[in-house]
């Protein structure tokens, strides 16, 4: 059987130190919290629009994503690799169903 093994390392709080690399690209570094060290090059604008993103927005997290690729002397490579930046927002406080659902009784 053949698999595809594609990897996301999750990241918040600040980004990743970001090195200028061959092709447009910048190589990055994440350590996961195994001490496992992941690199990966991703496209120089799309690092620019994340650096953008996490200036803009208050609260954010970021992900890159690729294929999981050869097993370096700490970590590993990610292949192919891409990175996005998301907005946290504030969860919205919803009501009590329970009490919501009293109320309704209580006035029939």
């Amino acid at each position: 059987m053949e698999a595809k093994s594609e990897v996301t390392i999750k990241f918040s709080g600040e980004l990743p130190t970001a090195t200028p690399a061959e092709n447009k690209k910048v190589a990055i570094e994440l350590t996961d919290q195994n001490g496992i060290v992941f690199t990966a090059q991703v496209n120089a604008k799309s690092w620019r629009k994340a650096e953008t993103s996490a200036s803009e927005f208050a609260d954010w997290a970021g992900a890159v994503s690729g294929k999981l690729g050869q097993r370096t002397e700490n970590g590993f490579e990610v292949l192919d690799a891409g990175i996005q930046i998301f907005e946290k927002k504030a969860k919205e406080v919803k009501p009590d169903v329970g009490a919501a659902v009293a109320e309704a009784g209580a006035s029939s």
